[in-house]
């Protein structure tokens, strides 16, 4: 194993069989957490190959099993490669299944300054995301949106890769990103894939180029697989919507499916559009149509309180923490952009995200942003509010927000 770890340190590319060993190795408690992060650290600095990439998701795929949801007709999935406050998930789920299309959802946790669906959603008292395959299916077929945690069935050497990266530094590498996405999408048998590309300072990719080979990447993989896969490059420079944090997200994902205009109900609509297009194979110009009639009537809002009921969630049990603390403008002008990385790292500090893989979320800690990026302020005017159970362990100031 540290031959493999040295030949990848030193650039070299890995064959099939290489990668299986230490891959499966891994799996199989044989490549402990220490190698295992020293490898992602080389592929972080160095790469992979297309060739390590096709061979990674093939071997991630085969660590366990796919599904085949053929009996569904068109299914659309949709992932997004991370950003801060960004509860996209929780509105088109419900908007994409209104429409007639099948929603399959599989997400993750937390990673990095990022937050994750499953923590966000779980953050509703009951929510159960550790759905059986039967039970996922079942719900499709009958709601048509279904969301659960990656399975110990599906795709598990992904799972135990996610949770390392989050606390090793390799969360930002294109090729691991990649891997683990496509892998999940692939394995649980979606016909048609949309990929919400974020790129910004609140994002994992940072540069247009970087979103680019990304989404290259994960068309290429599409193309093997025989899936139509489609990506938007989304920018992610300044937090998406005024809620940072678990339970603060979806409340503000409710707020979005009732209809309140914002920046982010756009972006939900660009992207559920996108995604009735393909499932219903019409013109994008005919499926946003059908994404804002929904929205309008209601539809939309109803199925997110059925897929709530379906998994168990007690909405009315939905709290935030009595704890907050109010931060002020410090001088007058126009807020020109806030910093989406200052935001999401300050809400992880506040305990809506981990700083080590043992952490816990607190699903009440998040941050309400009161004036968004374009808003006239007055020196001493709330900018944002922060929630928080625990002490707090950071201070507090205006510095991620450009006011001129």
């Amino acid at each position: 194993m540290v031959e493999l770890i040295n030949k990848k340190r030193l650039g070299m590319e890995l064959t099939r069989s290489e990668l299986e060993e230490f891959f499966f190795g891994y799996l199989k408690g044989q490549v402990m957490d220490y190698q295992m992060s020293a490898m992602l650290m080389a592929i972080c600095i160095y790469g992979l190959s297309d060739r390590e990439v096709f061979d990674l998701v093939d071997i991630f795929i085969a660590s366990g099993i796919s599904l085949d949801l053929s009996s569904l007709e068109a299914t659309v999935d949709k992932h997004s490669t991370g950003g801060v406050g960004d509860k996209t998930t929780l509105i088109i789920g419900p908007i994409v299944s209104s429409c007639g299309v099948k929603v399959p959802k599989m997400s993750g946790r937390g990673l990095g300054h990022t937050g994750g669906t499953i923590d966000k959603i779980e953050s509703i008292p009951g929510f159960r995301t550790d759905l059986t395959i039967d039970e996922f299916i079942d719900q499709l077929e009958h709601i048509g949106f279904a969301l659960m945690s990656q399975t110990e069935e599906l795709t598990p050497l992904d799972k135990m890769i996610y949770s390392l990266r989050d606390v090793t530094g390799t969360v930002e590498s294109i090729p691991l990103i990649a891997i683990s996405i496509m892998s999940k999408k692939i394995a649980l048998g979606a016909s048609h894939i949309l990929i919400d590309i974020k790129l910004g300072k609140g994002a994992l990719i940072k540069t247009k180029e970087e979103a680019l080979e990304i989404s290259r990447l994960m068309v290429e993989i599409g193309k093997k697989y025989q899936k139509e896969v489609r990506t938007l490059i989304t920018n992610m420079d300044n937090p998406l919507g005024d809620m940072i944090g678990n339970t603060l997200e979806v409340l503000e994902a409710m707020e979005t499916l009732r209809g309140r205009p914002s920046p982010l109900m756009d972006l939900c609509v660009e992207i559920s559009s996108e995604m009735v297009s393909m499932g219903k194979n019409i013109s994008l110009a005919d499926a946003r149509k059908r994404v804002l009639q929904v929205i309008e009537n209601g539809d939309a809002f109803q199925q997110f309180l059925w897929f709530v009921e379906a998994q168990g969630g007690r909405l009315e049990e939905l709290t935030l923490s009595e704890t907050t603390t109010d931060v002020y403008a410090s001088k007058s002008g126009v807020v020109k952009a806030i910093d989406a990385l200052m935001m999401g790292n300050l809400s992880v500090h506040l305990g809506a995200g981990r700083l080590k893989k043992e952490d816990k979320i607190d699903p009440l800690a998040g941050i309400v942003i009161h004036k968004n990026v374009g808003a006239t302020v007055e020196k001493g005017d709330v900018l944002y509010t922060v929630y928080y159970s625990e002490p707090l362990k950071v201070e507090l100031n205006d510095e991620a927000f450009t006011i001129e």
